[in-house]
């Protein structure tokens, strides 16, 4: 297979040639007609000359006074023709011979019978002639006075310049050849570097870079690839990482079920059914886990549904959904008024989430606020805690998946909540924060901007956590 370098070399070099011939083509061509027209003019001035000459009686006469004064000439001649037969040569003879040869004779009388000068070609054995035919019609008898010139004499510095052009375009053609694979293999190296670097990357190794090396577009795709490469590694990383993380959360479980089914008493009823029951509470937190991790991948993807949504009409309806998680009393503390532009479910999906985290890590009975503000074009969706808070070493990790605050897992759950959250913030062009509350407890906020018209658009029911919520929707 050629390669790219030949490719665009041999598109060069062919466009060039065609160049080079066409307009070499166009202007020879207009240079031979216009040396044709040159010897056309020539000739036909010297015919005109003739009607100065005096009557004579006779055809025959009138062509031995004109004809046999012509002083000879390597490339022009003369003669004078009656019924097709050369009656007449100059007196000192002809050296262009071709003007007597029979062909051009034969041609002139034919084309010569009227009264009007004739202009012809006719090739002969001794080259080309351009000939003039002066029909002389005298006493009802006719007579041709016929001149001709050697056209390959007269062609011949025109054909030297061809030659000329002709190396010259050579020439031309291979310093173009030369340059264009020189640059060619400057311009293309970049996507050789490109090609290697692809061929180096591994699952192993996601490390290789291409250099990125000037403006042009194929910097620019250096830089895209390299982009691309950023975001694989990142991906391959995050993946490995939540490998390593659900291996590690699956691990537990299996452990914890496997080593009491080794210790089970079958004898025992009331043992057996222990056992059952430990095992179904550890299969259900692993499918609590595996619900989890799918909702965080479809909160890491692009499937949301953007609209104008009131944020006054979502804060009121999360403020009525948080009212089904038990434990603590929850109020709506404020309401925004404005529009967002934005997935209405998985803004109450991320808001019922922090919710429920207030919920599970706050003393039972504690106090929770919902609400929302809007601050110089920032939506702001946030819940208010009265419990320990978070210190804030631990305020970004929190948001790691499976992190914990609390190392020992007194409460249940797979760690994902905070990091969903995170990510349905992020899809909206936003984030999410944690502050602390006045008088103790964590402010848990999401930030995302805002921008649209007011819309009756109402969530459609939602899973926060570990409470199933029913989904509610406005026809």
């Amino acid at each position: 297979m050629l390669s790219a370098r030949v490719k665009t070399l041999g598109a060069i070099l062919l466009v060039a040639c065609v160049g080079l011939i066409v307009a070499g083509g166009v202007s020879f061509w207009i240079q031979r007609a216009r040396l044709v027209d040159d010897v056309d003019d020539r000739l036909i001035e010297k015919v005109q000359a003739l009607r100065a000459v005096g009557d004579a009686p006779s055809p025959g006469i009138y062509l031995t006074r004109t004809v046999t004064g012509f002083l000879p000439s390597q490339t022009e001649g003369v003669v004078g023709v009656v019924n097709g037969e050369i009656v007449v040569s100059p007196s000192a003879g002809n050296l262009f011979r071709a003007i007597e040869d029979p062909a051009v004779v034969a041609a002139a009388t034919e084309a010569a019978t009227g009264s009007d000068i004739v202009l012809g070609t006719v090739s002969t054995d001794q080259g080309e002639v351009r000939y003039v035919a002066l029909p002389v019609q005298i006493g009802g008898e006719t007579g041709i006075y016929l001149r001709g010139v050697d056209m390959e004499a007269e062609m011949a510095p025109f054909q030297a310049s061809i030659v000329t052009y002709v190396i010259a375009a050579v020439v031309v053609m291979a310093a173009l050849g030369f340059a264009s694979w020189f640059f060619t293999g400057r311009l293309l190296s970049p996507l050789r570097q490109l090609r290697e670097a692809a061929d180096a990357v591994t699952l192993d190794d996601l490390g290789t870079r291409v250099p990125e090396e000037g403006d042009h577009e194929i910097a620019d795709l250096s830089r895209t690839m390299n982009s691309m490469l950023d975001r694989l590694e990142a991906s391959v990383s995050s993946q490995r990482q939540l490998l390593d993380d659900i291996r590690h959360e699956l691990k537990t479980p299996i452990t914890i079920v496997r080593g009491h089914l080794e210790m089970m008493n079958v004898d025992d009823r009331e043992d057996v059914i222990g056992i059952r029951d430990m095992g179904i509470s550890e299969l259900d937190r692993m499918t609590r886990l595996v619900d989890d991790i799918d909702l965080l991948s479809s909160a890491q993807g692009d499937q949301f549904e953007m609209r104008p949504v009131d944020l006054g009409t979502l804060t009121e309806r999360v403020g009525e959904l948080v009212s089904a998680i038990s434990g603590h009393p929850f109020s709506l503390a404020r309401s925004a008024r404005g529009v967002v532009v934005a997935d209405a479910d998985r803004l109450t999906q991320a808001w019922l989430q922090l919710a429920d985290n207030a919920a599970k890590y706050t003393p039972a009975g504690s106090p929770i606020e919902v609400g929302s503000d809007v601050v110089e074009g920032e939506a702001r969706l946030w819940v208010r805690d009265h419990g320990a808070g978070i210190p804030p070493a631990a305020r970004r990790r929190i948001f790691q998946r499976f992190a914990r605050v609390d190392a020992n897992r007194s409460v249940e759950g797979s760690g994902l909540g905070l990091a969903i959250v995170e990510a349905i913030a992020q899809a909206h062009g936003g984030s999410v924060d944690v502050t602390d509350t006045p008088g103790g407890g964590a402010t848990f906020t999401v930030r995302v901007p805002t921008s649209g018209h007011p819309s009756t658009l109402v969530p459609t029911p939602v899973r926060a956590g570990d409470v199933v919520l029913q989904r509610e929707a406005t026809t």
